[in-house]
């Protein structure tokens, strides 16, 4: 069967043995319900790629948000979530007769068993290495991005730059991460993090210079792209992931602020109320509390 075909059309779902099914048997038919024009929800039937989009998205950050808090009992349920844009995308390709949950599940593992030759010596699951005969993880770093590149090359997916492996919808944050991490395989990248700094100081002069000769917002804002971007540079060479610094710092800023609230709440004071040196006076006590 190829990975095009379906396993079973959408009405053989909804006539599934509910009391001998999988839980992943469970939620496709809970989908398929929900998709029914007549008995379903009509918010569901209406849905379309492009509008479940944003909320996979969501999802995501949600999953990486239960991660970071440690809160690993949500982050049960996030999953589910998670998993539910699969079913959803799945369902709304099987009525087109385009493909279903099993090949997209037969896709993934040919693809991951096709690229862990280090595991997989033959290319199939059932494939073995003999023991002690682990690969060492820069090769297997380096396997898996020429392999990638044969994929994309048999597709005719490579195009004409090595940035096109980048997706446009990522977020920019994560994309400039990503772009600068793809350049500096092919060794555009500067020497040590140092280095990075010393660029973060220059963009830093030009920002500053701009400010002071009161130039138009637009060049205000290229500067700030520039130093933006190579503080993300920065982080990369620390192998810190720049969108979880920054889910960092607003989740302190969040809970220092909060503090200020509440410590202005005990003087019976608003924050329409507050002048800014008695919200500067709370944010300070805040930082001290935290230490």
């Amino acid at each position: 069967m190829s990975d095009t075909e379906l396993s079973a059309p959408v009405s053989d779902i909804l006539q599934m043995d509910l009391a001998s099914a999988t839980p992943i048997e469970r939620i496709r038919y809970l989908m398929a319900r929900l998709r029914q024009p007549e008995i379903g929800c009509p918010w569901d039937a209406k849905q379309t790629y492009g509008t479940i989009a944003p909320f996979t998205i969501e999802e995501a950050y949600e999953v990486a948000d239960a991660i970071e808090k440690g809160d690993l009992d949500h982050l049960k349920e996030e999953l589910g979530d998670l998993l539910f844009q699969v079913i959803f995308y799945c369902q709304m390709a099987q009525e087109e007769n385009r493909f279903d949950f099993n090949a997209v599940a037969r896709v993934l593992e040919e693809k991951l068993v096709r690229r862990h030759p280090h595991v997989f010596p033959e290319g199939t699951l059932a494939s073995r290495i003999a023991p002690g005969q682990q690969a060492q993880e820069p090769a297997i770093k380096s396997n898996w991005d020429a392999i990638k590149l044969q994929e994309k090359a048999e597709k005719k997916q490579l195009g004409e730059s090595i940035l096109d492996q980048v997706p446009a919808s990522m977020s920019p944050l994560r994309r400039a991460q990503k772009i600068q991490t793809v350049v500096a395989k092919k060794g555009f990248d500067w020497e040590d993090p140092f280095k990075v700094m010393e660029k973060i100081q220059e963009e830093l002069g030009e920002l500053q210079q701009e400010m002071q000769d009161a130039a138009p917002v637009e060049k205000i804002a290229d500067e700030l792209g520039d130093l933006m971007f190579c503080c993300v540079n920065l982080a990369r060479h620390y192998k810190l992931d720049a969108e979880m610094v920054m889910t960092k710092v607003n989740q302190k800023f969040e809970r220092r602020f909060r503090s200020l609230e509440k410590a202005l709440l005990q003087q019976g004071i608003t924050l329409d109320e507050a002048t800014l040196a008695q919200m500067e006076a709370g944010w300070q006590a805040a930082k001290v509390d935290e230490k």
